[in-house]
């Protein structure tokens, strides 16, 4: 197994007391795909090293992961964003037979190859900003042939670590129109067939006025319980549906969105461990108002992710970098809590206790910045000043 030192490098390793867990003059010692040792460069260990590399001064910090993405999908959504801007609402478009069902449609007439190539091309562009692991849904096949086919073509990507969510319940197919109970029976049998072939990592739902009861939910929730499967929940974006208490009752790894979250559901959250995710892309590209109560899960402290949530109907964006500038500036958090929300906490809403931090024991994933300080990686939009990621000890 080959063991690597990492010279010369500022090093946010967001662990410990200080701030950014900063280690002014730092290195890291890989062995394999893990850190072996991480600290002052004076203190290196006395070791026999295979490889040497100098990062030239580089900020370094863990790479990043974006944990709530739509990446697998046919066609695009331009029109209802000209629709959006003549004052046609989100629920409007969906009620119309817009929305996710046009997505749907377009996914189900794509064949597997189209589809990774179109996946391939966005997630490359992710590649290119720093993310490192990477979460992608179901959710527009909305029958067992289109969802396994979507799962499928998330496992072959490649250049990151892909965990896979199954969304079945995101809406309904327009097939099962007016037998929505129906459709939530069959979304939890192929829940069991897909676990069985291996493509279900976590299991996630849209609980919401134009999605699924949270009763509805709570079948699903059931079901993934029963096969051992961790859940997620699309909360509280449009409305209060007290999705997120019941997602807490689960345990959820995370609950996202939450523009609408309640003082009961910030306490949920706080019992039950999970982490909140934001996701800026969305509330901008739709032009929302309602903010989600940031100041209240601070306090609280709950755990914040931030992803771009990026799909074809309410946030098209391919930049997590960009997210960390609009967690700022729309959702009034620090950048280092916009740093923590794509390191540390996004791990955590994927379930991976192995990476988010610079430390010994965790997977070698890492970004060197040409940047002076993590602040800037915050405070730029539009520039992206990565030098170098490195995945599981290998430069990418």
């Amino acid at each position: 197994m080959s063991r690597v030192v990492w010279r010369n490098g500022r090093l946010a390793t967001m662990a410990g007391d200080q701030p950014w867990g900063w280690i002014a003059d730092g290195a890291l010692v890989t062995e394999g795909e893990r850190l072996l040792w991480v600290g002052e460069a004076e203190q290196i260990p006395d070791l026999d090293f295979d490889a040497e590399h100098d990062l030239g001064g580089a900020v370094v910090t863990p790479g990043l992961i974006d944990c709530h993405t739509h990446l697998v999908y046919g066609g695009q959504r331009a029109r209802e964003f000209e629709l959006r801007l003549q004052g046609a609402s989100y629920e409007e478009i969906a009620r119309a037979g817009g929305g996710i069902r046009s997505t749907v449609a377009a996914t189900r007439e794509a064949g597997e190859d189209e589809l990774l190539a179109l996946a391939q091309r966005r997630l490359d562009a992710l590649l290119a900003e720093g993310v490192t692991t990477i979460e992608i849904k179901s959710g527009y096949g909305l029958s067992l042939e289109s969802e396994a086919r979507s799962l499928r073509v998330a496992r072959r990507l490649r250049g990151a670590d892909v965990r896979c969510s199954y969304l079945g319940a995101h809406a309904l197919p327009p097939e099962f129109e007016g037998r929505q109970d129906d459709y939530v029976e069959a979304v939890c049998d192929w829940m069991v067939r897909l676990q069985q072939d291996g493509l279900v990592d976590a299991v996630d739902a849209f609980c919401e006025g134009i999605g699924f009861t949270p009763a509805q939910t709570r079948r699903v929730f059931e079901t993934a319980r029963r096969l051992g499967l961790p859940v997620k929940l699309h909360a509280e974006q449009l409305s209060d549906q007290g999705g997120t208490q019941l997602a807490c009752e689960y345990q959820a790894l995370s609950c996202d969105h939450l523009e609408y979250l309640s003082p009961e559901g910030v306490a949920a959250l706080v019992a039950s461990g999970t982490v909140a995710t934001l996701l800026p892309g969305a509330y901008y590209f739709l032009r929302e108002t309602k903010l989600p109560p940031v100041a209240a899960l601070r306090a609280a402290g709950v755990p914040i992710a931030i992803s771009p949530d990026h799909n074809p109907g309410t946030s098209p964006t391919l930049s997590l970098l960009l997210m960390l500038n609009m967690a700022c500036t729309l959702f009034r958090l620090t950048p280092e809590e916009a740093l923590r929300g794509v390191t540390v906490n996004a791990a955590r809403a994927l379930g991976l206790g192995d990476r988010g931090q610079l430390v010994a024991g965790q997977r070698a994933d890492f970004c060197a910045w040409d940047i002076a300080h993590p602040n800037e990686l915050a405070y730029y939009f539009g520039r992206n000043p990565l030098r170098r990621a490195v995945r599981a000890g290998k430069i990418r």
